[in-house]
């Protein structure tokens, strides 16, 4: 990095808080995609106006600038593709309010979600989106991606749950938002921003919409023969009228890697597990998870199990928790795919996800947020081997394609990214790209902010 550029940058931070080391910036080339690009420097800031000067010294050179969280990003969003300034937004990690009257929350990007919820639990309040990830995801990248989780079903995204937003602009000017209030007149721009994957700013404060914990909640855990009845009993549940808090599924290689790693006694010959949690009024849990249980075993379930206490919950749960990690067991390298169909055609594509299987002769561990039909398909490949992780992108393609064409999307919570950019053009014409990208220039004229990522190329559209 030029030496002018790297003194304004520790006159922004100071000199502890600037990494340009190689060995430093290797860190900070990758996420957790199989996405990489070297930055020029690594940058830590402490406050919204310590960000602020940071993005005025890139601004002022074209440089390009990442925020960056905890680095768990699964498409490649907070990869330095093109160099420049990683933005590094951990140490950024306070609740600054709790407005417990008004159910709010002011915190910080880097606030890891798990940590604002034991911080709220004593309140007896909860920040509703839990990303499955939420022991190591941050706030600030749950916002960024408008990421989802295991609850969304019955809760909403992200989006749902973030009523204002305070942002550094690619210009190095500080804006506000929305705020405490619910619809703010005016436009939206809190809603645009939400999801952008760091493309249109950095968000440095947020204030999050809280909800009272609920009263009680039961697990029912049943065990499938195959995977498509599990699929269709999340659908004959939720068309009863029933809307549990969370429907997830896992199949025979997530269980396998599961009980290898962290055994809870699930069988290893069953081809699907099905989660249902429901939670609400102690009164009217008994008869919904009773009636859960029926519908499971009308679609001819092997087993069900009811968890009623706290403890025989968590015991269901463990599985499902451990799921991602476990999977590194059978192999540490894999494509994460997360795309969403409608629930009533996952049993339709989840045949054709096993046929794409067998015809690539892969491994695809699936583990399914399955009531909002988001399908998270990991292809396992052999890291080193090109022809392995080839079959494992056309794997990916096919994959995209048959979601996109059975009414669904490329992503459901993990964000376009790097990884995901030449997917686009299944989902939107060029026109609707270009739109798009109008838009991001409105608010990033020089294009500095996160660049190469959701957007393809004008060359790109319609490659795919």
């Amino acid at each position: 990095m030029d030496k002018k550029v790297r003194r304004a940058l520790e006159k922004a931070v100071g000199r502890q808080n600037v990494l340009t080391k190689p060995a430093d910036l290797l860190l900070y080339s990758y996420d957790s995609s199989t996405a990489e690009g070297r930055p020029d420097a690594v940058v830590f800031p402490d406050s919204t106006e310590e960000v602020a000067r940071i993005v005025k010294v890139c601004a002022e050179r074209g440089l390009p600038f990442v925020a960056r969280g905890a680095g768990t990003n699964l498409s490649g969003g907070s990869v330095p593709l093109r160099g420049g300034v990683v933005i590094v937004l951990s140490r950024m990690n306070r609740v600054l309010e709790i407005d417990v009257d008004d159910l709010r929350a002011v915190v910080q990007p880097g606030l890891v979600n798990l940590d604002l919820q034991n911080v709220l639990a004593p309140h007896g309040l909860q920040f509703c989106p839990d990303p499955a990830s939420q022991k190591v995801s941050t706030v600030g990248g749950n916002v960024a991606e408008n990421a989802g989780g295991p609850h969304c079903l019955k809760y909403g995204v992200t989006v749902n749950h973030v009523t204002g937003l305070t942002v550094v602009m690619p210009s190095g000017e500080v804006r506000s938002f929305g705020g405490k209030a619910l619809d703010p007149p005016g436009y939206d721009l809190a809603g645009v921003l939400i999801g952008s994957e760091g493309t249109l700013g950095i968000v440095t404060e947020m204030v999050l919409r809280l909800s009272p914990l609920p009263d009680d909640a039961q697990t029912v855990l049943a065990i499938f023969d195959t995977l498509e009845a599990a699929g269709e009993s999340v659908s004959r549940i939720i068309a009863e009228g029933m809307l549990p808090a969370a429907l997830e599924i896992m199949d025979r290689q997530t269980i396998e890697a599961v009980e290898a790693s962290f055994p809870s006694g699930l069988p290893l010959d069953v081809e699907a597990v099905l989660l249902i949690e429901l939670d609400g009024l102690t009164e009217s849990l008994a008869r919904q998870a009773a009636r859960c249980a029926e519908i499971c075993r009308e679609l001819k379930a092997r087993e069900v199990a009811v968890g009623r206490t706290p403890e025989e919950r968590e015991k269901l749960w463990s599985a499902r928790r451990s799921a991602f990690g476990a999977t590194a067991r059978i192999s540490p390298a894999m494509l994460v795919n997360d795309a969403t169909v409608p629930r009533t055609k996952i049993p339709e594509v989840l045949r054709e996800i096993q046929e794409i299987e067998r015809r690539h002769g892969l491994r695809i561990a699936k583990i399914f947020h399955a009531g909002d039909g988001n399908l998270h398909s990991n292809i396992l490949f052999e890291r080193g081997n090109p022809e392995d992780f080839r079959r494992a992108e056309e794997a990916t393609a096919e994959i995209f394609r048959a979601c996109a064409e059975a009414g669904g999307t490329i992503t459901g919570e993990h964000g376009v990214g790097a990884e995901k950019v030449k997917f686009m053009s299944l989902l939107y014409s060029a026109d609707d790209i270009d739109a798009q990208r109008k838009l991001k220039s409105v608010f990033d004229p020089e294009g500095i902010a996160n660049p190469g990522k959701v957007l393809p190329e004008p060359a790109e559209v319609g490659s795919e």
